[in-house]
């Protein structure tokens, strides 16, 4: 690892770095304990601090929308276990956007070495030496890193985009397909581009109504109402 707890952040495609650590909700053995499940694993720059206080209260008020994707929720940051006790519970006392008494159930790691935030490159000097920046990083139920968002310590995430790229993700791996712009579950996909003049051919001329091409590289899947 390099000074600075700066490491070569893992990539899209590669193994989830593995690593054990003590968090709210008691040890956990990363990725080995989330066999068969989805992951968000998320780092935020520090405990008591107003924007990551919103996106906890937003990430525990969709916990269950996550689990009926069949995905876990992990959070972390440099904080102590005492701190990150202290804030959960502070948390249940506030009230935002109508979510109030909210309790954190997913579990937020300790990480005062900055080692697993060093694993996942989570640690970047130009945004701070000491804080995580708002990292994202959606692990499937191989253990495979399949997406990863960046914010700066300032910006908060988009819930309703991270909840998307989980759907978009299982549809594209149960089907086959790829989704477009702005994807939503029950809109047309992209089935997967012709791999020869024949079957491009075969494309154009089919009469099937449940696809249709808008050139020979570019044809869709019309969903199931």
């Amino acid at each position: 690892m390099e000074e600075n707890n700066v490491a070569k952040m893992p990539l899209i495609g590669e193994k989830a770095p593995a690593f054990k650590a003590v968090t709210t909700q008691g040890p956990i053995n990363f990725p080995e304990d989330y066999k068969g499940k989805w992951v968000i694993l998320f780092s935020h720059p520090a405990d008591f601090t107003p924007v990551c206080t919103t996106e906890f209260m937003t990430f525990a008020s969709m916990t269950g929308e996550f689990k009926a994707l069949n995905t876990e929720l992990v959070g972390i940051s440099v904080d102590s276990l005492y701190a990150h006790i202290a804030w959960l519970r502070k948390i249940q006392e506030l009230e935002w956007k109508g979510m109030k008494n909210v309790e954190v159930k997913f579990p937020l790691i300790e990480d005062i070495k900055m080692d697993v935030a060093g694993k996942y490159g989570m640690i970047q000097p130009g945004q701070s030496s000491t804080q995580a920046v708002r990292a994202v990083f959606v692990i499937d139920p191989k253990g495979i890193i399949r997406l990863i968002l960046y914010y700066p310590l300032s910006t908060g995430r988009n819930f309703d985009e991270i909840k998307r790229v989980i759907q978009a993700l299982q549809k594209a791996d149960n089907d086959s397909v790829a989704t477009p712009a702005d994807w939503r579950p029950g809109e047309d996909v992209i089935i997967p581009t012709a791999g020869s003049c024949g079957t491009a051919k075969e494309r154009m001329e089919s009469k099937d109504e449940d696809k249709y091409c808008l050139d020979w590289f570019m044809c869709f899947k019309r969903e199931k109402k």
